[in-house]
């Protein structure tokens, strides 16, 4: 071998140790053994954690990268090994969750032979991603990582894929390095429009009934303190999605509640009635809008976002105002007046005490019957003084989540948004703990969800990491169900789940396990699951027909909204 060369895996891993990676998830394979192998001389500078499903590493890579700010890693063998992670890099596109996902290929000289675990995992993963690209030379491997790793995380964040001949991991390099900081056409964060951002200001300074609407683009921007500051100066309302879920404390006086199906009833009648509708870093979504022919037609809209593609998409704006939120919302704040609207504040309070009466109180504080979701979201994120990470699978437990834990801090919330996966919370919440390991992580699950990626719980067995999964049981797949109590006559078509005992896989997986069906006991459950040092799985039998209200059916007015009592 030439001293003065390198391997192509060696210098994929350090191109990785380069742009600050410090954990991988992944799981090895023929196509791409030669990198596990050079993996093994990094193993002071790069933790690797073995899933034990492909699908896994990508959700994995996400709740990390949600709740540490950085750029997951999964690494992955070709043909099956690359198709499983296809589902994560679907998820992370639309979530916008910066990811590179590495997968291992056959030799270049075979390509387009069908040859044994080849596919055409570029052409795959193109659609669905920010960039897909093939690497057939080891001379291309630390350019094409610098780039991914710049794609990946500026602008609208979002996943790349690498497609790692493995020719190009065993041939040999002179190694250099050099981070990307442009690319000619890319243009991740546009430029500010001065005129814009006057018209903005003088429609919210002109404005009687304004109201924000807060996206995930808050918390990519890192604009927290930028948001607030522009909230209280104009004394504006606002109410989030489900992605922009802690960008606000959920104490803050002007935080109004969530938008959409599942969402809070003053913030979505009020769309309908405010004068100036503000979106910052979301993206009009169907769940948030319902028919968008009925939707804020009395509206201005302020349209604050990053992607130029998200503008007029589904809602015309108005005042488009395009940058990152951090700079945007920054300048606007300058150009405002100190004001307050006091009176149209208040016209939420009597939208909130009605859902408290008729629809909170039964479920937060309920006085008989089984045990309810939404009482045990609220007692764990109290027991956590509302200040863990919440991590949620897909369906009713994940409504119940984002609708009642409360939150101190930014990037607490994990969830599959656009996509809508279910199995995504057991991997998540294990990728999150990596992420923020000093925090506590709470993964609210259901019986559906969790045997999706049941197998993870391996992770924990093999790595002790410590995180409490609540595993909300009602025998169901609950929200398909509620679609078929409300929409398909009770016709209950293959939602009944006959489940194992999930108290001895967690124990043979040797996590610390209980189950409980009474209220009487659920505090001391909660309390035990807390104090206990490492992973905890506690399932809660809970009432088998409880229903997320309110909610406004699919292609609906947001202002059509059903909170269950209809008929009293």
């Amino acid at each position: 071998m030439d001293n003065n060369k390198i391997t192509g895996s060696e210098a994929l891993l350090r191109s990785l140790s380069q742009e600050g990676v410090e954990i991988i998830f992944g799981y090895p394979g023929g196509a791409i053994m030669p990198v596990f192998d050079s993996l093994y001389d990094f193993r002071d500078k790069i933790k690797h954690v073995l899933v034990r499903h492909e699908q896994g590493a990508t959700h994995a890579a996400q709740g990390y990268a949600r709740v540490s700010g950085k750029v997951g890693v999964a690494l992955v063998t070709s043909g099956p090994g690359a198709t499983n992670a296809i589902t994560g890099v679907a998820d992370a596109m639309i979530d916008s969750t910066p990811m590179v996902v590495i997968c291992g290929q056959v030799v270049s000289y075979l390509l387009g032979t069908d040859a044994f675990q080849e596919t055409d995992v570029v052409g795959i993963s193109q659609p669905i991603s920010k960039w897909a690209y093939q690497i057939r030379r080891p001379e291309d491997i630390a350019w094409a990582v610098a780039r991914a790793f710049y794609i990946a995380s500026t602008g609208r964040p979002g996943p790349v894929v690498l497609d790692l001949a493995k020719d190009a991991q065993i041939g040999l390099v002179d190694y250099a390095y050099k981070k990307e900081k442009h690319i000619r056409s890319y243009f991740p964060v546009p430029e500010m429009d001065a005129t814009q951002i006057q018209k903005a200001a003088k429609l919210i300074n002109e404005s009687k009934k304004p109201l924000a609407l807060v996206g995930q683009g808050v918390i990519l921007g890192n604009a927290e303190k930028e948001l607030l500051a522009f909230l209280r100066k104009a004394d504006i309302p606002a109410a989030w999605t489900i992605l922009g879920l802690s960008a606000m404390p959920s104490d803050e006086e002007l935080n109004v509640g969530m938008l959409g199906m599942h969402g809070n009833v003053g913030p979505n009648i009020k769309t309908n009635e405010c004068d100036v509708l503000i979106a910052i870093g979301m993206r009009f979504d169907d769940r948030v809008t319902g028919n968008l022919n009925t939707y804020a037609k009395q509206a201005k809209i302020i349209h604050f976002d990053i992607d130029p593609a998200e503008i007029d998409k589904n809602v015309k704006a108005d005042v488009p105002l395009l940058g990152n939120a951090k700079q945007t919302l920054s300048e606007v704040t300058k150009l405002l007046k100190d004001n307050k609207h006091t009176g149209w504040r208040a016209e939420f309070k009597p939208f909130e005490d009605s859902e408290y009466q008729r629809v909170i109180k039964g479920e937060l504080f309920p006085q008989s019957g089984m045990i309810k979701m939404g009482e045990v979201v609220r007692k764990v994120s109290e027991a956590t003084n509302n200040d863990a990470i919440l991590v949620t699978d897909v369906g009713q437990n994940q409504m119940m989540g984002v609708r009642y834990f409360k939150f101190k801090q930014t990037r607490s919330n994990v969830t599959s948004g656009g996509l809508g996966t279910m199995g995504f919370g057991l991997p998540a919440a294990i990728g999150a703990k990596f992420g923020a390991p000093d925090r506590t992580v709470c993964l609210f699950v259901g019986d559906g969800g969790i045997q999706m990626t049941i197998q993870e719980l391996g992770i924990i067995l093999q790595t002790k990491v410590d995180i409490k999964i609540i595993l909300l049981n009602n025998h169901f797949l609950g929200m398909v169900r509620q679609w078929q109590e409300l929409f398909f006559k009770e016709r209950y078509s293959e939602t009944v789940m006959c489940n194992p005992n999930f108290i001895q896989i967690a124990q043979a997986y040797g996590i610390a396990a209980k189950k409980i069906s009474e209220r009487a006991d659920l505090d001391a459950a909660i309390g035990e699951m807390l104090q206990t040092k490492g992973s905890f799985l506690l399932e809660v039998e809970v009432e088998q027909k409880g229903m997320v209200y309110p909610m406004i059916p699919a292609g609906s007015c947001v202002t059509n909204v059903l909170l269950g009592d209809e008929e009293n």
